[in-house]
């Protein structure tokens, strides 16, 4: 009797670890290198912030898929109207908020009417600009009624600055996000990472992962430890120069997918000498693309003429605006009177591609005269003395909204540049719904900045993806900055 129970429990045991050892995981730790200034979307402009929420803990009307297309989100559907100014969209039933709240018509009304208030903190007020009255016709329908058609507006809406969030949790959304979406807010460990959690009571689709850390990894040196040891499984923006380091690993996948993102040498348009049409076409002479990519992007990048990434439908190939000469360069400059060159500072994000980059660059301008002094900043720093004061004469960015042309002809933008047949071009754009129309102003909005050489155009920057050859459901390309998590699990 003893030995038949002695092979009972073994036989259990047994079961129970088999059992163990094919479920799969439900957990994720996921590297970021910037941490998110806060987490709410609708106030700021850091990609960093979405790639943490976007789709995971916020919702919008319609969402962005994996290949840039639009889907329906809180929305299930919407008519428009046959002259293309009016928008009903039906809202899914039986939604919720993280704290519990009902989601409806009301709070989209509300979030529409927030965004694009004058007093709004939203960093693109531009996707609600057409939008004249938001009605909540019942607690299932919206009509959003334009006061001109808008090709784009479908697309807009599935921006993460246009995420509907509740009139009770808006206030706190910085520090304490609370959305509709499949995964809830738990923590966040300044300096360290954010946790979010599976909400069981999500309205669609459950999630796969019950627990998801983004870790904050700003140091492209300590990726590669933290993959190899396990501590970190996936790293959706890897640095293309550490890929050679895990690329022949068969513990691990890598991915090198299309963004939406311009990497660019911004420019004070304002500042002398940069106020002079000549210094800029100088730079962009000084500029030796191949060599940049080479060296800030492991020779990954797609190189650029204008700002628009060759992974949209819209761009045209102005590469060869600017061929690399350094003798043009130094023409140039003799031309605006500096002919034994100028002094300037480079401000650096820490982000890998910036501080690479930024060596390359400094000693490229250095051959034509223009000597910089490199100054490292951390991300907060940048986004308040950059992008925010506008103080310095040249950073490097990329620029990953997609479509986002526009931001040249935005008042106060920190790159100082008007240009009103620029600003004619934009403003045609938003009144123009003809899809040939739209394509030959967009050329033409490319045409003028490459002209007027706002900036240095470098490249589009490569989405390098590296996780656990067991994770599936990870984005390959980033047609918007987002990890969306709704799809991703372990398999096994």
């Amino acid at each position: 009797m003893r030995l038949w129970k002695t092979l009972l429990a073994a036989a259990v045991l047994a079961l129970a670890t088999a059992t163990s050892a094919s479920a799969a995981r439900t957990d994720l730790v996921i590297g970021i290198p910037l941490e998110p200034p806060h987490l709410d979307p609708t106030a700021g402009a850091a990609a960093a912030i979405r790639e943490v929420t976007y789709a995971n803990v916020f919702e919008g009307l319609t969402r962005i898929g994996p290949n840039g297309e639009v889907l329906p989100d809180l929305a299930e559907s919407w008519t428009i109207s046959d002259d293309g100014k009016v928008y009903t969209f039906k809202l899914h039933t039986g939604v919720k908020f993280h704290d519990g709240a009902d989601f409806g018509a009301d709070d989209v009304k509300f979030s529409l009417d927030r965004a694009r208030a004058e007093n709004s903190l939203n960093a693109q007020k531009q996707l609600f600009a057409a939008i004249d009255k938001v009605e909540a016709v019942d607690p299932a329908t919206v009509k959003v009624t334009l006061t001109h058609p808008q090709g784009s507006f479908l697309y807009n809406m599935g921006w993460g600055d246009a995420v509907i969030v509740s009139p009770k949790s808006a206030d706190t959304n910085k520090e304490k996000p609370v959305g509709t979406g499949p995964f809830k807010f738990e923590s966040w460990a300044k300096g360290s990472s954010v946790t979010l959690v599976k909400s069981d009571h999500y309205w669609g689709t459950p999630a796969f992962l019950e627990k998801v850390e983004f870790r904050i990894v700003p140091d492209a040196a300590a990726a590669v430890p933290a993959l190899l040891s396990g501590d970190i499984q996936a790293f959706p923006f890897f640095d293309p120069d550490s890929v050679s380091q895990v690329k022949d690993d068969p513990r691990f996948k890598v991915v090198v997918g299309a963004t939406e993102g311009e990497t660019i040498l911004s420019i004070n348009n304002k500042k002398p000498p940069f106020d002079k049409l000549q210094v800029r076409q100088a730079i962009s002479y000084a500029l030796d693309r191949k060599a940049i990519i080479d060296g800030a992007s492991a020779g990954l990048g797609l190189p650029i003429g204008s700002h628009m990434s060759p992974a949209n439908k819209y761009y045209i190939d102005l590469i060869g605006r600017y061929p690399h000469d350094e003798a043009k360069a130094k023409e140039l400059l003799k031309e605006a009177g500096l002919e034994n060159g100028f002094k300037a500072t480079l401000k650096l994000p820490p982000t890998s591609y910036a501080r690479l980059g930024g060596e390359i660059i400094a000693s490229q301008l250095r051959d034509v005269g223009i000597n910089l002094e490199i100054i490292p900043v951390e991300w907060a720093q940048w986004l308040d003395q950059v992008f925010t004061k506008k103080d310095y004469d040249l950073t490097i960015v990329s620029h990953t909204e997609p479509n986002d042309i526009d931001i040249y002809s935005r008042k106060d933008y920190y790159f100082n540049y008007d240009n009103p047949a620029f600003n004619k071009v934009i403003a045609d754009l938003e009144l123009t719904s003809d899809e040939a129309k739209r394509k030959e102003l967009y050329a033409q909005a490319q045409k003028i900045l490459a002209d007027d050489a706002v900036v240095g155009f470098l490249y589009e920057l490569p989405k390098v993806g590296v996780w656990d050859a067991k994770l599936q459901g990870l984005w390959e390309n980033a047609p918007i900055p987002a990890n969306d998590l709704t799809k991703v699990k372990w398999s096994g």
